[in-house]
């Protein structure tokens, strides 16, 4: 753990206090916190700076806070930032262009090109916005061949945890969650265009990525609709099968997440079909017992607060009336799991307490939280 670590690390206690210091005007412990995350040295290495990670995590970090004492040091880190994406995004091209799989932390959200793209469009940093966006259609529009097979350009090279190249997945695998895997492209994609940041070929893009997720809305046995959360090759050619077991209700890889990426994708491009599916997942996900029962924890990155937030997020788009409701449900919940048991031990955004935290305030604040953080979920702008 790095003091620059927003996914598992003190970074995330930085993030909770500037949302706070917004509302309250009081700077003291944000600015503490923003000492301790500069304690150590930043690491802008191109193999392991990410949005969760190094320069990239304490830009996100600095400009979400918004505060002048912090513009000198912005203005290097985007610079920082800016050349991160030009390496990485060379490696990729040239991987391309060879025809070969990705790894997923080429392009996923929390390593990849996805979250540095995130960040790109949190800071309105156009130019190089541009490049990673071209380069995301290239991943969704130019498919490859493995083991004889063609397969969607983002087929991950390994297994899921990104290391595994035998048994099952001795062919790489298809990774359904937003937080690695096609749902975070396609969420970026879709919230660039809501801003009216556009590349061509980003509309056939979002539509590649709607046709795949709306193909791959498995029945679930006992009724309801859920996404796979990743896929073998043997398993990816057989197609969606009917009567698959459900799944945990996370933001990282369950049909919340998911959920989320197709509404906005389908918002982008104004197709009524992928919305009312998208929402109606959503709903079943927050309320059936054999997806939230699998929760273990109050979490952000599988626990209650992420299903509460990533469904506020899509009750506040949706024309379903019903997950306004649900809503209300979550909130209670949430806030009873956390009186009741342990916050998570860890001091991160994603399993921690400061990604708590940052929910129970987003969510029971009266008005609305300014200035609005979850872009490095891919659930807003």
């Amino acid at each position: 753990m790095t003091h620059d670590d927003l996914a598992a690390g003190p970074a995330a206690t930085a993030l909770y206090e500037m949302v706070v210091a917004h509302g309250t005007g009081d700077w003291t412990k944000a600015h503490a916190a923003a000492k301790a995350m500069a304690a150590q040295p930043i690491t802008g290495h191109p193999a392991s700076a990410n949005l969760y990670r190094g320069a990239p995590a304490v830009a996100y970090i600095l400009h979400t806070a918004g505060h002048r004492a912090y513009a000198r040091a912005l203005a290097e880190l985007n610079a920082e930032v800016v050349a991160i994406v030009a390496h990485r995004l060379g490696a990729a091209c040239r991987r391309m262009d060879k025809g070969i799989p990705p790894l997923l932390r080429e392009y996923d959200l929390i390593s990849g090109l996805t979250g540095l793209g995130a960040y790109l469009l949190h800071r309105e940093l156009d130019q190089a916005l541009t490049t990673v966006l071209q380069y995301l259609v290239r991943l969704f529009t130019e498919p490859l061949v493995v083991d004889g097979h063609q397969v969607p350009g983002w087929w991950a090279a390994t297994g899921p945890s990104g290391t595994s190249v035998t048994g099952d997945f001795a062919h790489g695998h298809a990774n359904f969650g937003v937080a690695h895997g096609v749902a975070g492209p396609l969420a970026l994609l879709a919230l660039a265009r809501r801003a009216g940041h556009t590349v061509t070929g980003q509309d056939d893009a979002l539509v590649t990525g709607i046709t795949h997720l709306t193909t791959w809305a498995q029945p679930l046995k006992g009724g309801g609709t859920g996404w796979p959360e990743c896929l073998p090759l043997d398993t990816f050619r057989q197609g969606p099968r009917p009567d698959a077991a459900p799944t945990r209700a996370s933001w990282c890889y369950g049909t919340p997440g998911i959920a989320r990426a197709l509404q906005l994708a389908a918002l982008a491009l104004n197709d009524g079909t992928a919305r009312r599916l998208a929402e109606h997942a959503a709903l079943q996900a927050a309320t059936d017992p054999r997806h939230t029962g699998q929760i273990a924890d109050t979490s952000l990155c599988h626990g209650w607060a992420g299903l509460a937030l990533t469904t506020e997020r899509i009750a506040a788009d949706a024309a379903l009336p019903d997950l306004r409701g649900a809503l209300l449900t979550l909130r209670d919940r949430l806030t009873t799991e956390t009186q009741h048991h342990p916050a998570p031990g860890h001091t991160g955004l994603l399993t921690g307490a400061p990604g708590v935290l940052l929910t129970l305030h987003t969510l029971t604040t009266a008005r609305p939280v300014d200035p609005e953080w979850e872009t490095c979920l891919l659930l807003t702008q």
